[in-house]
């Protein structure tokens, strides 16, 4: 999992959980966002595109979840990327492997 230096990130607890499922954990450099421009990205997306649009900002978390799974599906199945040569993010990947 790749994420930036936040709080949430490097707290103790947080790290004990990610080792706790085997997750291997990986961090941009403190005050780079650009080196983790990708995500950056899809979050920007996926707040302007769900979250705000939708006025979901003090929904259940049992709503936000599944709004989040739902866009996840969608990002990469049906959302045309032109970074990727206008097709879907699981045809781009398929076609590199």
């Amino acid at each position: 999992m790749h994420s930036d230096q936040g709080s949430v990130y490097t707290s103790y607890s947080y790290q004990e959980a990610i080792k706790r499922k085997s997750i291997t954990m990986s961090m941009s450099r403190k005050g780079t966002p650009a080196d983790n421009a990708c995500i950056e990205s899809f979050h920007a997306s996926l707040k302007s595109e769900t979250i705000y649009l939708d006025g979901l900002k003090n929904e259940s978390t049992s709503i936000i979840i599944q709004t989040v799974v739902d866009y996840i599906s969608y990002y990469n199945k049906n959302r045309i990327q032109q970074k990727l040569d206008y097709r879907f993010p699981i045809e781009y990947r398929q076609a590199a492997v």
